[in-house]
């Protein structure tokens, strides 16, 4: 039997993307990404908690995310868990992000005709536009 590592998300953009150009050709784009859960506890009181996810995207995808993603924009993404380790002041120290694999944009392109949102599925060899 063989597990999957997937990640599934619908959440909003935190802060505009951060793009670099590696000397290798390379696009890397890394996101934030806000999802929140509402609930109502025990007494009554309605209470909302946000989680943050650190998102990467490499390539076709960083260059998409790049051009048509900004702070605040629904996004749906699928991806895996990747762990980083890295040392400061002596003690080592974990990061986990999610290397995002397909994505869906669902904010509305402001320079489209119309006001509905057509949710495609994008891959590095799918563009929608």
């Amino acid at each position: 039997m063989s597990l999957k590592n997937k990640v599934l998300l619908i959440g909003n953009v935190g802060k505009d993307p951060e793009v670099k150009h590696l000397a290798s050709g390379s696009v890397v784009a890394n996101v934030t990404l806000a999802t929140s859960e509402k609930y109502t506890d025990k007494s009554g009181v309605k209470k909302e908690v946000t989680e943050w996810h650190n998102l990467i995207f490499w390539d076709n995808s960083a260059k998409l995310i790049e051009q048509f993603v900004k702070k605040g924009d629904k996004l749906s993404i699928e991806g895996a868990l990747r762990t980083e380790s890295y040392e400061k002041d002596g003690q080592k120290h974990y990061r986990t992000k999610i290397q995002v694999e397909n994505f869906l944009f669902l904010t509305p392109n402001p320079n489209s005709s119309t006001t509905t949102t057509t949710n495609t599925n994008i891959s590095q060899d799918d563009l929608p536009y």
